[in-house]
């Protein structure tokens, strides 16, 4: 099976060495940086150093291939709208002429929820988002699940905060141990890299359609979050301000329910300290 994954950074590089062991892949990924082609080499049978708006590259990466994996990121707020949206139009586009992608997976983010004081949403759940960013996540869902057709399945994985090895939760956060921080009380939501790769070997082999969230169970307040990190490793615990609510424009329970219905069982449903 021939699979391509258009921006091959943290999550998109464990997927393609994953499909690469499996050995009945062919890998093609993409990269902006060309410093990372000898690693991705590594991982992958071509590697294509090109960005989401040059449409003639996209194509050539798209030519003969089953699956496609969409798992790009921006570096800041300014490329937001390139990285995701132009690339998301440009990607549609692509694929109105080349018949031979079956699936095209794509990892969002629940951001697109917006702040819902934390209670509990579902891909159901009508959507606000909170910024432009968050906007500008939901056009990209839109522009991609308007691509969907009787022969090309499309599915949205809204991802929580994604962590893993060399993005631990301590190196995430460590700075804020023995700080004093507002509120406390936001809903968190959290996805292991292992589970975002085993989601989307999930999507592929069952070829899933659709939206779904995927977050672990654990749904922590900031407060329990980053008590139970910092008492893990003997450092000082954040001290609460309660009379401060939290700025954080994302707080939502986050159902993973339909994504567990489908037949996905977590490898990690609770938070790994």
């Amino acid at each position: 099976m021939n699979v391509a994954i258009i921006g091959c950074g943290y999550v998109g590089y464990k997927v393609a060495e994953y499909w690469h062991k499996k050995g009945d892949f062919v890998v093609s990924v993409t990269t902006t940086s060309s410093e990372r082609v000898p690693a991705l080499k590594s991982v992958s049978e071509r590697v294509v150093v090109t960005r989401g708006n040059d449409l003639d590259s996209l194509k050539s990466v798209l030519h003969d291939q089953d699956v496609v994996v969409l798992s790009v990121g921006a570096k800041d707020a300014e490329v937001y709208e390139e990285t995701y949206l132009q690339t998301a139009q440009n990607l549609v586009s692509s694929l109105q002429q080349i018949r031979s992608v079956k699936q095209l997976i794509y990892t969002g983010s629940y951001a697109v929820y917006g702040d819902r004081n934390g209670v509990w949403v579902d891909e159901e759940t009508p959507l606000a988002p909170a910024n432009l960013n968050a906007q500008i996540l939901r056009k990209t869902e839109d522009m991609l699940l308007s691509a969907s057709n009787e022969n090309l399945r499309v599915c949205i994985f809204r991802l929580g905060g994604i962590y893993g090895p060399g993005r631990e939760l301590l190196k995430i956060f460590s700075r804020y141990s023995g700080t004093t921080r507002p509120g406390g009380e936001d809903i968190t939501n959290w996805i292991h890299l292992d589970d975002i790769v085993g989601a989307i070997e999930f999507a592929r082999h069952r070829r899933l359609q659709g939206i779904y969230n995927l977050v672990d169970d654990a749904h922590l307040t900031s407060r329990d979050l980053l008590d139970s990190l910092f008492e893990k490793h003997n450092l000082p615990k954040v001290i609460w301000d309660t009379s401060i609510k939290s700025t954080r424009p994302y707080n939502a329970w986050v159902s993973n329910e339909k994504l567990k219905e489908a037949g996905y069982q977590l490898i990690h449903p609770q938070i790994i300290f």
